[in-house]
């Protein structure tokens, strides 16, 4: 058995439904209709899916997704928690199935009715009693409601440390919508925005405005997962996992580490990128282009910095003058991310880096031997490098 992950397995299909506003059918239809979609895109039969992998929060159990495709056998099912932080900790979960011998291909997805149903922006009181609300219960009183309230305080503590401004998140939402206009399968394509549309819109919550956020949507995507060596068997060019990660630093809650020493930055995220390098043996300067979730436009900033592509403190300055763009250094999101694209948790990201190492993103950077992809900000998080085929 293999004592290192590096190489040993592929993304070999992806697969997706549109993205909406209202998808106008439950979530396991949705669910069914991107898994089936990623096996088919894979050269593969439901015969040959024996395992799958899930978040907790899905609404969608993996045997009421197996009766409804008509798969005979499941050998593995798992399913990670926290969210948003989970998307990429799938394909770990994946990963660790096949290199085992557990499973010959695991798929795994993610769909809700992230808009038309119950939305993450809503206030997170009320619901059943769990550990996360009772921490959240020392800030609902000072109207710290919602997700974006949350990272407002770890996003204005940076700027105050670091002399950011506003520059540099308008930087990143007008790149980013750029590379939705391109995107057909974008809620804003063909919908650009300017610097002065930036300026122009409403506020959320200090420092966030309008285009600071994400936007909400109903839809799924999903993955197949098999061993490198059988990917070379199958239709499209193989997605190679070089390494990936997931990681919970210390004093860690769910969206609100306030208690830390320093909230200006995620230090689970560079438990994860250590990890990731470590495993890959590759190193920041390796990356040709990244997928960072951006739920918030001042997340990247953090990103950035875990992952090393700049120091502590500099990535309000590294982003300027088109960093992130097609042209940039580091070419990111370009999908259109959970900011212009649509926000699905994050498993969107995973399909637009399979995209990108198989050269067939809608805004397809010159060089992407290598993608970083990335999972939610403020909880125990992921993160994996996919490579091409050696």
């Amino acid at each position: 058995m293999p004592t290192s992950i590096k190489d040993e397995c592929a993304i070999v299909g992806i697969g997706q439904t549109e993205f909406s506003k209202s998808s106008g059918r439950s979530e396991l239809q949705l669910t069914l209709e991107c898994v089936k979609a990623a096996i088919e895109e894979a050269g593969l039969e439901l015969s040959d899916i024996d395992g799958m992998v899930t978040l907790t929060i899905d609404g969608s159990d993996e045997i009421a997704v197996a009766r409804g495709l008509g798969t005979r056998e499941l050998k593995f099912f798992s399913r990670i928690p926290h969210g948003i932080g989970g998307a990429t900790s799938l394909v770990h979960q994946a990963v660790m199935a096949v290199t085992t011998g557990t499973c010959k291909a695991v798929v795994g997805y993610r769909a809700l009715n992230g808009r038309s149903g119950i939305q993450m922006s809503a206030s997170a009181a009320g619901g059943p009693l769990s550990t996360d609300q009772v921490h959240w219960g020392w800030y609902t009183p000072y109207g710290l409601l919602t997700p974006a309230s949350w990272v407002a305080m770890n996003t204005q503590r940076y700027m105050h440390e670091y002399g950011a401004t506003k520059e540099s998140l308008a930087e990143i939402a007008v790149t980013t919508r750029g590379h939705a206009v391109n995107n057909p399968d974008a809620l804003f394509y063909n919908q650009p925005i300017t610097a002065d549309d930036y300026d122009n819109s409403p506020w959320i919550v200090e420092p966030f405005q309008l285009y600071d956020c994400c936007m909400e949507a109903d839809g799924g995507c999903a993955f197949v997962v098999t061993s490198t060596e059988r990917a070379k068997d199958l239709p499209h060019p193989p997605a190679v996992i070089r390494g990936v990660a997931q990681g919970s630093a210390y004093d860690q809650e769910v969206m609100t580490s306030f208690y830390r020493k320093d909230i200006t930055c995620m230090p689970e995220y560079d438990l994860v990128a250590d990890q990731c390098y470590e495993q890959s043996g590759l190193g920041p300067e390796d990356i040709d282009a990244a997928v960072l979730y951006d739920a918030f436009t001042s997340i990247v900033l953090f990103q950035l910095e875990s992952f090393r592509f700049c120091k502590r403190g500099e990535a309000h300055e590294f982003v300027k003058g088109g960093t992130l763009g097609l042209d940039g250094r580091l070419p990111c999101n370009t999908n259109g991310g959970q900011l212009s694209e649509a926000h699905l948790q994050g498993i969107n990201g995973i399909t637009e880096g399979v995209r990108l190492i198989r050269g067939t993103s809608v805004n397809q950077p010159k060089k992407s031997d290598h993608a970083l992809v990335t999972s939610g900000v403020g909880v125990p998080t992921s993160a994996m490098i996919l490579g091409k085929l050696n």
